[in-house]
């Protein structure tokens, strides 16, 4: 059995946090089985920086925090633009595939579950985002995080092929 919770959501240190699942695990021993909880997360600063975390535990509020934790540790920072992303992505991640398009001002955000958790944290105001193949949390919110970490802006790609970013947004000299 599966319990699910998401959008549980605590504040400390400027971080936004949010729980996206809790599930009950069991473990069989020689003596029965033994029950504990797992607990998936996600941290951010409102300001692209976000961060996924993992906990286990036998009491529900140690595994989140452990999750909290490690979420804090492992966070990554994410250019934005605007609100958005700056071009269509997708990415996996096993089975679970993810497809994140920006989005006009306005629009808000438009994805499910785990995305819009990850979206929430960090910062992001305007975004469309599908989930096709797999629903399974963990694999959602790791496929989001490499969809967004592999995401080019003009400053990258003028840095790869040595030109300017006015060069690159087509404002360049002719």
């Amino acid at each position: 059995m599966s319990v699910k919770m998401i959008g549980t959501e605590e504040s400390s240190d400027d971080l936004r946090e949010k729980m996206v699942a809790i599930n009950r695990v069991t473990k069989v021993v020689k003596g029965g089985r033994i029950l504990g909880f797992a607990a998936l997360t996600v941290v951010g600063d409102g300001d692209g920086g976000v961060g996924m975390g993992k906990g286990k535990s036998r009491e529900v509020p140690v595994a989140v925090q452990k999750a909290m934790d490690e979420a804090r540790r492992k966070m990554i920072k994410i250019k934005l633009k605007n609100g958005t992303i700056y071009h269509p992505i997708i990415a996996s991640h096993g089975a679970a595939k993810i497809y994140m398009q920006p989005a006009p001002e306005g629009t808000g955000i438009i994805a499910g579950g785990p995305m819009r958790a990850i979206f929430e944290v960090m910062g992001m105001t305007n975004i469309l985002a599908k989930c096709i193949g797999s629903t399974n949390p963990y694999n959602v919110v790791r496929a989001t995080l490499k969809g967004l970490t592999k995401m080019n802006t003009p400053a990258n790609i003028a840095a790869k092929r040595n030109k300017s970013i006015k060069e690159i947004m087509g404002h360049g000299n002719d």
